[in-house]
């Protein structure tokens, strides 16, 4: 193990860990934004547009999200949708996590007894109350350890970014094993960096695991 060609490449893979957290981090904020959508038009059932959202989340779960990126980085811009690298990777997250983020979700509104929501009614809350106050904290309660565990999977699956040229921790890696043969030290600032990320981050989705266990019972 050549300690320091590890020392030197640490800077080179914290600016390639930095393009990974930019497209993971903007592909969850939109994929949360899809799983929201879909997952409430799926527990409303709304006519036609129910059908179209379950399309979508089957399309999304069962394609690979190599195929995906493919598509979009390759096939879109025949059709006059051109997207670069990051743009394309963060699109391909999001229509992947959408799905994922869209089931958790909606397990945890269906598992809401429909009795919380007549009793809210009784007390006179009104929809909108009852939807912020009584089911979301209850459906989040449920929903929490597949939201943490679909933020670590998409982190993880980014590292299929490298495979439309971008420039992310796993392309870095690829880099210096095939110009410079450090193969040991490349996949040793890999898992350091993926460990740095992902650590933190099972510690804080434990901890919020048991903060809306607590606040159920």
């Amino acid at each position: 193990m050549n300690w320091n060609f590890v020392i030197e490449e640490i800077p080179v893979f914290a600016r390639a860990l930095l393009v990974t957290l930019n497209v993971s981090l903007w592909g969850i904020l939109l994929s949360l934004i899809i799983g929201i959508a879909i997952s409430s038009i799926e527990v409303a059932r709304i006519p036609v547009v129910y059908h179209i959202a379950r399309v979508y989340v089957e399309l999304s779960r069962n394609t690979p999200l190599l195929v995906q990126l493919y598509f979009i980085y390759f096939a879109l811009p025949k059709l006059g949708v051109r997207w670069d690298a990051t743009q394309s990777a963060i699109v391909g997250l999001a229509f992947l996590g959408g799905s994922y983020m869209a089931e958790a979700l909606r397990a945890g509104l269906s598992a809401v007894p429909e009795a919380q929501r007549e009793s809210a009614y009784m007390l006179g809350f009104s929809r909108v109350q009852t939807f912020s106050r009584v089911i979301v904290p209850q459906a989040l309660s449920t929903a929490m350890p597949g939201l943490i565990a679909n933020v670590i999977f998409l982190i993880k699956e980014s590292s299929v970014v490298s495979a439309i040229a971008l420039a992310d921790i796993m392309y870095e890696t690829k880099d210096v094993m095939g110009n410079d043969y450090n193969t040991y030290e490349a996949l040793l600032l890999l898992v350091l960096s993926y460990l740095i990320v992902l650590l933190p981050i099972s510690l804080i989705g434990a901890w919020l695991e048991k903060r809306f266990d607590y606040a159920r019972n």
